[in-house]
């Protein structure tokens, strides 16, 4: 079985499934964290190398002020309490997106892991975090206009290549296959860039509900795919 190399997930339902069920709309994000944890361990046992989960988009901040202050909670107590999932499992953590909103303390606990399993590589996971691809596309524009004023590029430079240094990912390969979760059939200003050939995986199933007989399904369906680059 052909195994993608990267897979981005756009994770879609928490909020359905606890309303579902008559629960707070944050514990369907709790529920959603550990369909992270499952998804982490089955990347690695299928031989994944890399996987970018959207987390929390720039309009995501236009949500209830409780929900977003919910969900950071989570993410605080997600490196306190559950960091040694890296560790045992040889994760890289790298958080992308726009730091600027987030409050200070959390991006220095943010730093700190990203430091701890710099050197770790049976998986890249990579979350995105007040993240929009729009954002990240202009601000790469901006930094590279930086650099030609500088006169460190020259614009005879630029190209799809150096342009992908400029990104958020510039670190990981293009996503081979992007899932969503929940039947939505939106990107969602997710990864415009990276996933021009990305073979797209939707699924009805709630992401607190996707474990890993899910993704194994989602791999060999992208075994099944045909890739041609456009060819």
């Amino acid at each position: 079985m052909v195994v993608p190399k990267h897979i981005a997930i756009i994770m879609d339902g928490n909020g359905r499934w606890a309303e579902k069920r008559g629960l707070p709309k944050i514990m369907g994000h709790k529920q959603g964290v550990e369909s992270i944890k499952k998804a982490v361990q089955a990347c690695i046992k299928f031989g994944v190398k890399y996987l970018t989960l959207y987390a929390f988009s720039t309009e995501n901040w236009l949500r209830p002020r409780k929900e977003v202050e919910g969900l950071f909670k989570l993410l605080e107590n997600f490196l306190d309490s559950q960091f040694q999932i890296f560790h045992k499992n040889n994760v890289r953590l790298r958080i992308i997106g726009d730091r600027g909103r987030i409050a200070p303390f959390l991006r220095k606990k943010i730093e700190q892991a990203e430091k701890d399993t710099e050197s770790y590589n049976s998986l890249v996971l990579n979350i995105a975090l007040s993240y929009g691809a729009r954002q990240e596309i202009v601000s790469a524009v901006k930094n590279i206009s930086e650099d030609v004023k500088k006169g460190s590029v020259e614009t005879s430079d630029v190209d799809e290549k150096l342009f992908s240094e400029y990104l958020y990912t510039k670190d990981c390969p293009d996503p081979d296959l992007l899932i969503r979760t929940s039947g939505e059939m939106r990107i969602s200003n997710f990864l415009l860039w990276q996933i021009s050939y990305a073979e797209f995986y939707v699924t009805t199933k709630l992401w607190p509900d996707f474990g890993e007989k899910d993704l194994k399904i989602a791999i060999e369906e992208y075994d099944n795919r045909e890739r041609r680059y456009g060819k």
